[in-house]
C-alpha cells in the first residue's frame, strides 16, 4: 500500500512509524512530515538514503551530521547545497560530493573552492565545475601554466608524465 504523506492528516504526518514507511518508499515524502519527525535522526537517514534531496526538509541540527549529509550526498551530490556550513568546509564531505559531480564544488565553502586538488577533482569530473573555482585558480587553471596544465576544451589537461597528487 503507497503511503502518501501529502494527503495526510496532521497526526498521520506525527505519526513515527506512518512517516517510516512513507520514506521507506519517496524520501521525499519528508517534507510532509512533522518538524519533530524530520528532527528525527533514524528517519532522516532512511530518507537521504533513499532520496538525497530529502535533506533539504531535514532539520537543521541534522544537516550537520556528517554520517547523514554523506549518505544524501552518496544518492544526490548536490545536496551538499543543503548541508550546514561546517560540512560545506568539511574536505572529506566535499570531495565525497565533487567526485560524484564535479559541480558540487559550487555549494563548498570559499576556502574549499580555493583549494587546487580539490578544484582538480572536482573539473575531472566535470569540466563545468571549473567555474565555481575560486577566482585566482580558475585564471590559473584556464591559463597554459608552468607546470603544464592547461585548459582546453573545458577540461583540465595534465602534461604527459605529471600525475596529479591524491586528495
Amino acid at each position: 500500500m503507497k503511503t502518501d504523506l501529502s494527503a495526510a492528516t496532521a497526526d498521520q504526518c506525527d505519526d513515527r512509524e506512518i512517516v517510516k514507511a512513507a520514506v521507506r518508499e519517496s524520501g521525499l515524502a519528508i517534507r510532509h512530515a512533522s518538524e519533530r519527525l524530520r528532527a528525527d535522526r533514524e528517519i532522516v537517514l532512511q530518507a537521504v538514503r533513499q532520496n538525497g534531496r530529502a535533506l533539504e526538509f531535514a532539520a537543521l541540527n541534522l544537516r550537520a551530521d556528517k554520517q547523514i549529509v554523506q549518505a544524501a550526498i552518496g544518492k544526490w551530490a548536490i545536496a551538499l547545497r543543503f548541508a550546514s556550513p561546517a560540512l560545506r568546509d568539511d574536505h572529506d564531505v566535499v570531495l565525497k560530493a565533487v567526485r560524484k559531480w564535479g559541480v558540487a564544488l559550487k555549494h563548498a565553502s570559499g576556502r574549499l573552492r580555493s583549494d587546487r586538488a580539490l578544484v582538480l577533482v572536482a573539473v575531472k569530473r566535470n569540466s563545468a565545475a571549473l567555474k565555481y573555482a575560486s577566482d585566482d585558480l580558475r585564471a590559473e587553471l584556464e591559463d597554459t601554466n608552468a607546470s603544464g596544465r592547461q585548459l582546453g576544451t573545458g577540461a583540465v589537461t595534465l602534461a604527459r608524465g605529471e600525475h596529479e597528487k591524491p586528495v
